[in-house]
C-alpha cells in the first residue's frame, strides 16, 4: 500500500514540474516575438524621418521682387523630394508681423513622390515702414520634423524719378518746341507699364501719350515731346507705372511761360539799297544772323501795300548760320514808298516757322529808310494764327546808296536829276572828273603842234 502511495506522489511531482516548464517556455516564446515587433516599428519610424529630410527648397520666387509699404506680392516656393519614398507634406504657411498672409487653399495633405517635386504660392501684402524683413516660410511632413525657409523681403518707398531735362529758355505761342522728361528707376526691381500723359490748359502734346514697356532696376530714359502752347499755363506729366501688379502715380509740373526763346536766330537786315527801273523798284541787303542758332529756309518778300512782282518777288537766302550773313534782292511796286514792309521768314532746327517786318519809309531823295515799325512772329507749321511782338533782332535800315547791290541795276541819269529815288549827283563825280580828264587830254592832243612851237621859241 505504501509502495503505490509512494508511485502516486511521483508522478503527481513529476506533472506539476512538467506544467511548470510548459508555463516559462510559452512566456519565453511570447517575450521574443513582442521584442522582434517593437524592433520592427522603430526601424520603420527611423526610416520615414530620414526621407523626409530629404524633403529640401529648391527655388524661391517673389513677385514683385522689391515692394513698396502696402504693395501686395506673391512668393512662389519649390521643394524637392531627393529620397526613394514619397513623402506627405501639409499646411504651407508664410510667418512674419510685417506680413498679412492670405488664407491658402492648400488643406490637407498632399504627397510628393521621390525625385519629384511640389510648388507652393502664397499671396500677402506687406505692410509698412520701409526695412529688410525675413520671413519664415514652413510645411509640415507628414511622419517628421517641419521644413522651415527664411524668405528676405525688401520693402522701399522710393518712387520713380521723373524730371524735365531739356526745355526752351521759353514758349513762342503756337509753336510746337521739344521738351525732354527723363525717368529714373532707382528702385532694386523691374516696374512695367510706365505711361506718361502731358496735360495743361490750352496746351498740344505731340504724342499725347507715351508708353514704356519696362525700366530695369538703376536705369534710366528720355522722353521727348513736342509741345505747341496756345497761352500761358501749366504742363503736367502724369505718370502710371506698375510694380507687378500694383499700380502707382507721380506727377512733374512745367510752367509753360510766353516769350521768345533765347536760343533762336536772330535775323538783322542792313546795308538796304533802293534802286527803280521804270515802275518797279528793288531793294538789295544784307542778313545777318545774330542768334545763336541757325536760321534755315530764309525767304525774304514784300508785305501790304507793296507787292512782289518782277525777277524777285520773293528771294530765298537758305540757311543761315549763327554770326553769319547773306544776301537778298527783291522787286515789287507800290504806290507809297513811305511805307514798305519788308518781310524775312525762316526755320528753326525743328521746322517751326518764324518771320520778321521792318516797315520802312523809302521817301527820301538818298535812299535812307526810316522805320515806322518792327514786329517779330513765330508761329507752328500750318497754323494760321501769329503772335507778334517787337523784340531784339529786329532789321536795321542803312542808308541806302542810288546804284544797287548785289543783282541791282543803275537807274538812267534822267531819273537822277528828275528828283526820282537815286542817290543824288555826288555819287558821279568820279565820272564827271574822268570826262574833264578826257577833254583835256583830246584838246592837248589836238593843239599839241601850237604848243610845241610856243616852247620852241621860248627856248
Amino acid at each position: 500500500m505504501k509502495i503505490k502511495l509512494g508511485i502516486f506522489g511521483l508522478i503527481l511531482v513529476l506533472l506539476m514540474v512538467s506544467a511548470v516548464y510548459a508555463d516559462s517556455s510559452s512566456s519565453g516564446s511570447s517575450t521574443s516575438t513582442s521584442t522582434s515587433s517593437s524592433t520592427s516599428s522603430s526601424t520603420s519610424s527611423t526610416t520615414n524621418v530620414d526621407d523626409a529630410a530629404l524633403v529640401y527648397v529648391s527655388n524661391v520666387t517673389l513677385d514683385p521682387s522689391s515692394f513698396f509699404p502696402g504693395d501686395q506680392g506673391t512668393i512662389t516656393v519649390i521643394l524637392t523630394n531627393g529620397g526613394t519614398s514619397a513623402i506627405g507634406l501639409s499646411h504651407p504657411d508664410l510667418l512674419s508681423s510685417k506680413l498679412n498672409v492670405q488664407a491658402n487653399e492648400w488643406e490637407g495633405m498632399s504627397f510628393v513622390g521621390a525625385g519629384s517635386t511640389i510648388t507652393y504660392s502664397i499671396r500677402f501684402t506687406v505692410k509698412p515702414p520701409d526695412g529688410t524683413y525675413y520671413a519664415l516660410f514652413t510645411v509640415g511632413t507628414q511622419s517628421g520634423n517641419a521644413i522651415n525657409y527664411p524668405i528676405k523681403i525688401d520693402v522701399s518707398s522710393n518712387n520713380l524719378t521723373a524730371a524735365v531735362t531739356s526745355k526752351p529758355t521759353s514758349f513762342a505761342p503756337e509753336a510746337e518746341q521739344n521738351v525732354t522728361l527723363t525717368l529714373m528707376n532707382t528702385r532694386d526691381g523691374e516696374i512695367q507699364n510706365v505711361m506718361i500723359t502731358p496735360e495743361g490748359t490750352g496746351i498740344d502734346s505731340d504724342p499725347s501719350m507715351e508708353l514704356i514697356s519696362s525700366l530695369n532696376p538703376c536705369s534710366s530714359t528720355d522722353v521727348t515731346f513736342g509741345i505747341t502752347p496756345h497761352e500761358a499755363s501749366n504742363l503736367i506729366f502724369n505718370i502710371s507705372y506698375q510694380n507687378s501688379d500694383n499700380t502707382h502715380y507721380s506727377q512733374v509740373e512745367l510752367p509753360i511761360n510766353i516769350g521768345r526763346d533765347k536760343t533762336a536766330a536772330v535775323p538783322v537786315v542792313n546795308n538796304v539799297q533802293l534802286t527803280s527801273t521804270g515802275s518797279v523798284d528793288e531793294i538789295t541787303g544784307d542778313i545777318t544772323n545774330a542768334g545763336i542758332t541757325d536760321a534755315y529756309g530764309v525767304i525774304v518778300t514784300v508785305g501790304s501795300p507793296a507787292t512782289g512782282t518782277g525777277t524777285y518777288p520773293e528771294y530765298a537766302i537758305g540757311s543761315i548760320a549763327a554770326d553769319d550773313s547773306g544776301s537778298f534782292d527783291v522787286t515789287f511796286t507800290t504806290s507809297d514808298l513811305s511805307s514798305v514792309p519788308l518781310v524775312v521768314s525762316w526755320k528753326d532746327s525743328e521746322g517751326n516757322d518764324y518771320n520778321i517786318t521792318k516797315t520802312l519809309d523809302l521817301t527820301s531823295a538818298s535812299g535812307t529808310g526810316s522805320s515806322t515799325a518792327s514786329s517779330t512772329s513765330k508761329t507752328s507749321s500750318g497754323s494760321s494764327s501769329v503772335s507778334s511782338m517787337s523784340g531784339p533782332g529786329g532789321m536795321g535800315g542803312g542808308p541806302g546808296g542810288y546804284m544797287g547791290g548785289p543783282g541791282g541795276s543803275s537807274s538812267s541819269a534822267t531819273s537822277l536829276f528828275s528828283g526820282s529815288k537815286g542817290a543824288g549827283i555826288s555819287s558821279f563825280y568820279p565820272v564827271i572828273g574822268a570826262g574833264i580828264i578826257l577833254i583835256a587830254g583830246i584838246v592837248l592832243w589836238t593843239k599839241r603842234k601850237w604848243i610845241l612851237r610856243k616852247l620852241k621859241k621860248q627856248q
